[in-house]
């Protein structure tokens, strides 16, 4: 079953980018160099940058329809964002980060879903600490929580390991994992690393040049360069 419809095209300076796919469940990794135009497809979906042609639906909603002058603002969306640098609020608490997600999109207090958040990521004894005293790899589970508490239809994550060095990526690793098995939240994963994507990715669709070249399984990874996660 289809929960994301893709088909865009965007001129981006020298870059025109004319991407067209369909992810079901699980994670779906945009794959390719620097430059292939992921960041900007993950953008057109969240509703921070506008397609000039094309459309965008999830769960069967349309978010984005040029044609039809569709364009849904991205807080109506409930799609949970997380950047590569995590961008929490430093004069707020990790309890005050994760509180911020519900309340910018008017969820009720649910201790319940709190909890469990925080039990999946492993942050409980976080709470009360300052994103400065965190390690990279704790600021980023803080900011997949603060998304989750939103209770998005959709995850994106946009190389949120690219901050990270090597010991930090072995570390959240296994929390995207778990995110992947336990949340039940259908998940676009942007990355250039291979590793990476063959421990989170159930369908790859690999971009080079603003284009989509393949679609599929981890089987298009075959011929990736490995890196140093491995």
């Amino acid at each position: 079953m289809t929960v994301l419809a893709v088909d865009v095209e965007k001129k981006l300076g020298a870059l025109q980018l004319s991407v067209r796919f369909e992810a079901a469940g699980g994670a779906t990794a945009l794959f390719g160099p620097s430059g292939a135009g992921k960041t900007s497809v993950v953008n057109m979906i969240a509703g921070l940058l506008t397609p000039d042609r094309g459309s965008v639906a999830l769960d069967g909603t349309t978010l984005f329809d040029a044609a039809a002058g569709i364009n849904m603002p991205p807080h109506l969306r409930r799609i949970g964002y997380v950047f590569q640098e995590g961008r929490l609020f430093p004069h707020l608490s990790v309890r005050q980060n994760l509180d911020y997600g519900r309340r910018m999109s008017r969820r009720p207090r649910d201790a319940g879903a709190f909890e469990r958040i925080v039990t999946l990521l492993d942050i409980g004894h976080l709470l009360e600490r300052r994103p400065r005293m965190l390690s990279g790899g704790e600021r980023q589970r803080v900011a997949v929580g603060r998304a989750l508490l939103m209770r998005p239809r959709l995850l994106l994550l946009d190389e949120p390991l690219a901050s990270l060095d090597a010991g930090h990526k072995r570390e959240i690793l296994p929390y995207l994992v778990r995110l992947r098995d336990d949340a039940a939240i259908p998940i676009v994963y942007v990355s250039h690393m291979p590793a990476e994507v063959r421990r989170i990715a159930t369908t790859v669709v690999r971009l080079d040049a603003g284009r989509v070249v393949a679609a599929g399984g981890l089987e298009l990874l075959a011929n990736a360069d490995a890196d140093a996660l491995e």
